[in-house]
């Protein structure tokens, strides 16, 4: 059986055993790669203060590098009495180099170890989000470019409101997206500071060189104060969700319009039937399931951040094994946002204008204020030139559409969209978030030799 990284004289109970490990051990196979880079990241800092020689640094080099080859060949194993990925890369070490491998862990607490895989997860799952959260944003951008001047019904209350084009509508949700991504920056800047060293709240005797193994590590500085750096396990976490909750919101006000505007009685758009599923007893059926989906996905992403700050709203300072369950939330989070994410691109890319039935759309009274304001301009009040359309509504007359939109000069409004703004903002942002990107894969290749990204 394996040996637990606190074992002591005695056995613990299986069942109490089950209990405390649930599914632990399977989600830390999203956290081997990033506990091989801290753990490497620490030798190589043991070693610069004389704890381990040039040839244990080697050793253990050599050895978390089979780690990483087993783990992307699908062989590295994680069981349920290793409790999680750091028992079963010690384990590995120490059963593969001896007396070497019992002192990897020296001078850390598993607490600041797997803060600090997971400070490594969480700042690569940002810059990851952001990147399809982008390309979703290009497709938004592209779908206001190719249908600029076709005009829309716009709505307020459900209700026809006002002229509105499906490049304004389309460029609403990529600014939106634009927007939240943003808000990535405080965020990963936040997220870029080493735990590591801090132990188990409270430091070492150790002379630990925390800026040393941060800087290997590819973050900008240490989180200073050590029990702070444990404090704020969940904490984090709890940003990283409510920042994947505003990008659900996003995708979920989209997915409930084309729900709307793909209904057979409007036509404005229409899902390759590739993207719908049927019915088993209607044969006719061509379902919007991903759209539904991406709404029910959204209450899903909506409850994680909740859950964490459920979990750590009442915890006394240093750790508790309840941030144990803060885990799977942040693993489950990022997943199902990436996923909802591009297949949300993946529709907007598939979806069908027709402009023949939005034209239809815009019938009369969509005009109304239109009329009001072609009075006010003509030297009438505002309440009365109101007044006077809002009692003779049957005397409102269509515009033609198209020629409406092009009315609308201020800015923002469907004759002045500044297509070409939300096009600099994105490009802008992704030149950010590909320097974040390059600067993580640099950081991997110089530390433990792949060029890749790790989660």
């Amino acid at each position: 059986m394996a040996k637990k990284l606190w074992q002591k004289n005695y056995q613990v109970d299986s069942m109490l055993e089950s209990f405390t490990v649930r599914n632990d051990y399977i989600l830390d196979q999203n956290l081997v790669l990033s506990d091989v880079c801290a753990s490497l990241a620490h030798a190589k800092g043991l070693k610069k203060i004389g704890i381990l020689t040039s040839e244990e640094l080697s050793s253990l080099e050599e050895g978390l590098k089979e780690i990483i080859a087993l783990k992307e060949e699908g062989c590295f194993e994680i069981k349920q009495q290793d409790e999680d990925c750091h028992t079963a890369i010690e384990g590995y070490l120490t059963e593969r180099l001896g007396d070497v491998g019992k002192k990897i862990h020296t001078g850390r607490s598993r607490n600041d170890q797997v803060q600090t895989a997971l400070r490594l997860y969480m700042r690569e799952a940002i810059v990851k989000a952001v990147d399809a959260l982008l390309d979703l944003s290009d497709s938004l951008i592209e779908l206001a470019k190719n249908n600029e001047n076709v005009p829309m019904p716009g709505r307020t209350h459900m209700q026809i409101a006002m002229p509105s084009s499906v490049a304004l509508w389309a460029l609403s949700f990529a600014e939106e997206a634009l927007d939240t991504a943003s808000l990535s920056k405080g965020l990963y800047d936040l997220l870029n500071q080493s735990p590591l060293g801090s132990a188990a709240s409270y430091g070492v005797t150790l002379p630990l060189d925390r800026e040393y193994t941060a800087s290997l590590m590819g973050f900008d500085r240490v989180q200073n104060n050590v029990l702070y750096a444990n404090n704020s396990r969940g904490r984090f976490e709890a940003m990283v969700l409510d920042f994947f909750s505003y990008i659900a919101l996003t995708i979920s006000k989209i997915s409930q319009d084309l729900m709307i505007f793909t209904l057979p009685e409007l036509g404005y758009f229409s899902l390759p039937k590739e993207l719908t599923t049927g019915s088993s007893i209607m044969p006719q059926k061509k379902n919007p399931d991903g759209l539904e989906l991406a709404r029910s996905r959204t209450a899903l992403i909506l409850s994680l951040s909740e859950r964490v700050k459920s979990i750590i709203k009442c915890l006394p300072s240093g750790y508790n094994r309840d941030f144990q369950d803060t885990k799977e939330p942040l693993i489950e989070g990022f997943k199902a946002t990436f996923e909802l994410i591009k297949i949300t691109e993946h529709m907007i890319d598939g979806l069908e204008v027709h402009p023949d039935a939005l034209i239809k759309g815009c019938v009369s009274e969509l005009y109304a204020t239109d009329r009001v304001m072609e009075k006010v301009l003509h030297g009438g009040t505002f309440r009365d030139s109101y007044l006077s359309v809002g009692l003779n509504l049957e005397q409102v007359e269509k515009d033609d559409p198209v020629s409406s939109l092009k009315k609308r000069t201020s800015t923002g409004t469907t004759g002045n969209l500044k297509i070409e703004y939300s096009a600099e903002q994105e490009r802008m942002l992704r030149e950010e978030n590909d320097s974040r990107m390059d600067h993580l894969s640099r950081t991997y290749h110089q530390l433990i030799g792949i060029d890749q990204l790790i989660i």
